[in-house]
């Protein structure tokens, strides 16, 4: 990979490199982005973040929020293929979202919170969203790590923000930290999601999973992402995915 773009601030090295046509993000050697600018997916976990908005009857109608920007991946992916009424992005690392701006072509139609994710949220106690994303991430020793644990109290504030009928997604570092994630353990009828899913990619460790507050199924998914005519053509949409219901 070629170097295009680097810079140090407060000890935190960000580089924007070249593979091939794509260009990725780099925060202290951890891979935070990726873009490519005529693909229409990205062929990595960001997919599998956007992906679960077509559980929604009518994503275009959506409130859709990112917790964790980065280089905008996720949030392009909504703009793209599901066009979604109003797509908001919070991120603390006031870097990223510049650097998102200049090379990642993350523009006009996202609306950009310079904040913590965590009091942001927490902050919002009559917000509703469609269509809610933690993607909440750092590094340590150039590896992705949570950097907020989903205990008990971040779940609940996480199911306060997701509007009757919407869907919660969940960045988690492994399977293993999914299974002993707190919206796992507590039961159902304190969070009110009525179907789980696990998303994951066989080159990742990532387990992406996904809380729909509808009854929902795989196969009602794929069909609705067949009908995306954005995407590339192919018997899941041109997403390489698996996915299991996990209730």
């Amino acid at each position: 990979m070629a170097l295009v773009w680097s810079c140090e601030r407060r000890g935190v090295r960000y580089e924007v490199r070249s593979a091939g046509r794509s260009l990725r993000l780099y925060t202290d050697g951890v891979f935070h982005s990726q873009y490519h600018p005529t693909r229409p997916v990205t062929g990595g976990i960001w997919d599998l973040l956007y992906l679960p908005v077509h559980f929604l009857s009518h994503p275009a109608a959506a409130r859709a929020l990112v917790l964790g920007v980065g280089g905008g991946a996720v949030l392009r992916l909504l703009q793209r293929h599901a066009g979604c009424a109003e797509i908001l992005g919070v991120e603390r690392d006031a870097h990223h979202l510049r650097i998102a701006r200049r090379f990642f072509g993350l523009g006009a139609g996202c609306s950009l919170v310079h904040a913590d994710a965590v009091g942001w949220l927490a902050a919002q106690p009559a917000a509703r969203f469609d269509f809610l994303v933690d993607d909440l991430f750092g590094g340590r020793r150039g590896e992705p790590v949570r950097a907020v644990p989903v205990d008990a109290a971040w779940c609940r504030t996480l199911a306060r923000g997701v509007a009757p009928g919407g869907v919660l997604v969940i960045n988690f570092a492994s399977r293993d930290e999914l299974a002993q994630s707190a919206l796992l353990r507590m039961p159902r009828r304190t969070h009110g999601f009525r179907s789980a899913f696990r998303l994951w990619l066989p080159a990742y460790e990532n387990a992406v999973a996904a809380f729909c507050r509808a009854p929902a199924s795989s196969r009602g998914l794929r069909r609705r992402l067949e009908r995306v005519a954005s995407l590339a053509l192919g018997r899941r949409g041109g997403l390489d995915y698996r996915i299991r219901q996990l209730w």
